[in-house]
């Protein structure tokens, strides 16, 4: 009866997302898998205490059947509304990520709001219905795996209230280590995806042609094809489109690699392929290389404009002194651990022709600057008179001499009377090196070196290469440095949650007072939180993942589950303590009823989440943090819900209120 609680609730969250317009992507289909364990946690809170409810009534036999099953499912709403509530506000911090990570995020918060609220829905409605009508025989005794674990929770239960003081300790103990643990681990913006395809980034001298770099690109594709047998086909991409919208020079070219199935590779990993590759490209000299993916590559130049995981950006006025710079600043980035593929773009070498107008010769024969440069023009790169229409096709129609550099001292210019003088004897044409390009950005002029960052986290790597370059490469005044990429996202998303995660626990606990009517009981509940936050940071630790978003989220879900859970605990406390039960004896039969409930919704929720740990191919690697996270996160949540929250509630659960 709960399954049915599944399909209802995901047929719900496709309806919503069909009324919002939204599509059913990876990232969508994504947030209702997180959500699946959460799906059924109202459905199995009623559904337990309506088989408790019929069970005692079958006994006493008392009480008519739907008025008992009504009984019990009022008796569980409001823990379970506000319960629902809690996990549903405390994933509307994904609502505010900007950026890539909003992205990303934001159909995954809107699908597991959409499952939520209508698993809740469903729980309250649909789930007594069914229960009327298959629920007709309810055993009292309990089945052989729950009495198990009863008899093993109920003297682990009492010799904890025995020896609240060592409990406190251990407790306290495990925070401290989380403490410590959690400065060991790495923040990352987002995991590597593993794409498939491999791109190298080339780079060849700014004066080189489109034929000598068609002919070297050529080159290097025949050795990767020749000495790399995990490799299939190769394409190359040499300069810009025709609209340039990819501005690129004839000097850069993307090397795209399509690679075998795994099965048929000689190497382990795509991390051992790569440094084949590597070794390979070594071997081509005059060139600069570097690797990425083909999304990767697309998503860093749209957030930043270059393609790299940290992009440094070097603000200042001359030229000349930037590019000094940034080598200087690429050679102390190849020295700190994680660096791969240090680039700092070549920005001189380039080969420009240089007229220079003799005013004054050029005034005496009759003629004007500005009529030698156009003449000039269309003797070498020719006029643009406009375009010829052939019905779809464009041809642009220019106007060309027969002229070129080679023989541009022989060129005559014709004079106003007719006569003709050569064109040197106004005029000089002559090779000089310059510039490449001239970026601007913020109104001033700026260079970037760009860095991948590889076996580290992206964090620390950026705070050793911040203070490394402020050490070692001291800039003149009016210069500045800016670090970018990947980094400025992971830092934007920080800043973001670190405002507004603060603002929704501010908001459960407005909802927590509203159930229970006491500042204290409602603190009880939240103090469950940092103690989930312990399996997560030691799951996330000895897996060897870095703090990245998707972990993040992985915390924000684990909040709510651990308070959902605390919600369901105290509430029962505050039923029993009702009918005049003493507080030693609702501590106790109270944690003992609300052991089954409890271990379900945990459990369920993290079997939910076990495909995600083994899932292969593009974008598992982005769940599956989220999903390690959660898992360890629910055994150090349930452990400390069933241990430690009786004991608080013995304590401190019946203050008074002032």
């Amino acid at each position: 009866m709960v399954a049915l609680a599944l399909p209802l609730a995901a047929l719900f969250t496709f309806i919503l997302m069909h009324y919002m317009g939204m599509s059913a992507n990876l990232m969508s289909l994504g947030g209702l898998a997180i959500a699946i364990g959460m799906l059924v946690d109202a459905a199995v809170v009623v559904t337990e205490n309506l088989i408790t409810h019929l069970a005692h009534t079958q006994t006493a036999q008392r009480l008519p059947r739907l008025h008992v099953i009504y009984r019990a499912t009022r008796e569980v709403a409001a823990s379970v509304t506000s319960g629902i509530l809690i996990i549903i506000i405390v994933f509307l911090p994904l609502l505010t990520l900007q950026g890539l990570e909003g992205k990303l995020f934001t159909p995954v918060a809107l699908t597991i709001v959409f499952a939520l609220s209508g698993s809740l829905i469903l729980s309250l409605t649909v789930i007594p219905v069914i229960a009327s009508y298959l629920l007709k025989e309810v055993s009292h005794e309990e089945p052989w795996l729950p009495r198990k674990l009863q008899a093993l929770y109920k003297p682990s239960l009492a010799w904890c209230l025995d020896n609240n003081k060592t409990v406190f300790i251990g407790a306290g103990g495990l925070l401290a280590a989380t403490v410590v643990v959690f400065s060991q681990i790495g923040s990352t913006f987002m995991p590597t995806m593993d794409e498939g395809d491999i791109i190298v980034q080339l780079e060849k001298l700014p004066s080189i042609t489109l034929a000598q770099s068609v002919m070297l690109d050529g080159q290097v594709q025949k050795n990767l094809l020749k000495n790399i047998p995990e490799i299939e086909t190769v394409v190359s991409r040499v300069g810009s489109d025709e609209l340039g919208l990819d501005p690129m020079g004839l000097n850069e070219t993307d090397t795209f690699l399509v690679l075998k199935p795994k099965d048929q590779w000689h190497t382990p990993d795509k991390d051992h392929l790569i440094e084949d590759i590597r070794k390979v490209m070594e071997q081509t000299p005059g060139i600069a290389f570097g690797f990425t993916q083909p999304i990767e590559m697309r998503v860093s130049e749209m957030l930043t404009g270059t393609r790299g995981d940290v992009a440094v950006k070097l603000f200042g006025p001359d030229l000349q002194v930037l590019n000094e710079k940034a080598a200087a600043i690429a050679e102390v980035l190849k020295h700190i651990q994680g660096s791969s593929d240090v680039f700092a773009k070549q920005n001189e070498g380039m080969q420009f022709l240089q007229l220079t107008i003799n005013k004054a010769a050029a005034g005496r024969l009759g003629l004007d600057s500005d009529s030698i440069e156009t003449l000039l023009r269309a003797q070498i790169e020719g006029l643009n008179l406009g375009i010829i229409q052939e019905g779809i096709k464009r041809t642009p129609l220019i106007l060309r001499g027969n002229s070129n550099t080679a023989n541009f001292d022989n060129l005559q210019i014709t004079l106003p009377d007719g006569s003709h003088v050569p064109v040197t004897e106004v005029a000089a044409l002559q090779k000089v090196e310059g510039v490449v390009a001239i970026g601007r950005e913020h109104g001033q002029r700026f260079t970037v070196v760009r860095s991948n960052v590889q076996n580290r986290d992206l964090v620390g790597f950026v705070e050793e290469a911040r203070k490394a370059v402020a050490d070692q490469v001291p800039l003149p005044i009016g210069y500045t440095l800016e670090f970018g990429g990947q980094f400025e996202n992971q830092q934007r998303a920080a800043a973001t949650l670190s405002v507004v995660v603060p603002v929704s626990l501010g908001l459960i606990f407005l909802l927590l007072f509203s159930t229970f009517g006491s500042v204290r009981q409602a603190t009880l509940v939240l103090s469950n939180i940092p103690l989930a936050m312990v399996g997560g940071v030691f799951a996330l630790w000895l897996s060897g993942e870095y703090l990245s978003v998707p972990a993040s989220v992985g915390f924000i879900a684990l909040l709510g589950i651990a308070v959902l859970n605390g919600v369901v605990m105290v509430s029962y406390f505050n039923q029993l303590l009702a009918t005049g039960m003493a507080i030693g004896k609702v501590v106790i039969i109270g944690s003992s009823r609300r052991l089954r409930p409890v271990l379900m919704t945990a459990s369920i929720a993290a079997f939910g989440l076990i495909p995600l740990l083994f899932a292969t191919g593009p974008g598992s690697e982005i769940q599956r943090p989220l999903a390690i996270v959660v898992i360890g996160g629910l055994v150090s949540s349930t452990f400390l819900t069933l241990f430690l929250l009786p004991i608080l509630f013995k304590l401190f659960g019946q203050g008074k209120e002032a």
